[in-house]
């Protein structure tokens, strides 16, 4: 299970730029880290209520506090972009995985390089068939529709170009889309904030690559995976 180890709430006050933020906790004005260098301004309002983790004593850190998560309304969303491959990382390892890839994995290893990029995840079955995996956290939901991206992302679609090829060569691509939030409805691609990524995504599917979306069970202090959302392109 992904923890975090010290958590504690506060009140959203302004985001002065992408990785910091005015946090009102117990009375007092903080300067806190911001682990997601995306908009989030749908998220992040003034007066909202965030989750933040604090450091560890003696942590060598300009901050003493990281936004980890916000409420939007009663639904807890995670904002950690570190968050969702550590989910996945874990549930491969746990055997959660074993029923995307058909069969139990015999190997898996983080951050490995295909061509010009670095996929999130390869594993190996027990059968010897391998596989990238390509993981990407959502946190933009609206009307129980999520989206992603949130705004546009050159890398993500090279990344996404670059499964097709990984595919081609004889591996097995998935491109995962973890929503860091439970209860939404369907996930699909945002063609309006960036066309050429919606784009190169459906592209990926007709060329054999597997495009999932999974969402996941959020407290204040852990993140697990949750069950698969169906996936609209």
């Amino acid at each position: 299970m992904m923890q975090y180890i010290r958590t504690v709430e506060g009140r959203f006050l302004k985001r002065p730029n992408r990785f910091i933020a005015l946090v009102d906790i117990g009375g007092s004005e903080e300067t806190v880290h911001v682990k997601n260098t995306g908009r989030c301004a749908e998220l992040l309002t003034p007066g909202a209520r965030v989750v933040l983790e604090q450091a560890a004593p003696g942590a060598p850190r300009r901050t003493a506090y990281s936004l980890i998560a916000v409420y939007k309304g009663d639904l807890l969303i995670n904002m950690d972009s570190q968050a969702p491959n550590r989910v996945v990382l874990e549930a491969a390892l746990s055997g959660q995985l074993d029923q995307v890839a058909g069969e139990p994995l015999a190997a898996v290893r983080p951050e490995t390089r295909f061509g010009g990029s670095r996929f999130d995840l390869y594993w190996e079955t027990a059968s010897g068939a391998k596989a990238f995996m390509e993981v990407k956290g959502v946190t933009l939901e609206q009307d129980g529709i999520v989206r992603f991206p949130d705004a546009p992302t050159a890398r993500g679609t090279r990344h996404v170009l670059e499964m097709v090829e990984a595919v081609k060569a004889g591996y097995r691509g998935y491109l995962m889309f973890l929503i860091q939030m439970s209860g939404v409805r369907r996930f699909e691609p945002n063609t309006v904030m960036d066309p050429a990524f919606a784009q190169a995504l459906r592209a990926a599917a007709g060329s054999g690559v597997q495009v999932l979306a999974y969402d996941t069970l959020v407290t204040p202090d852990t993140m697990v995976l949750g069950k698969p959302v169906e996936v609209r392109l």
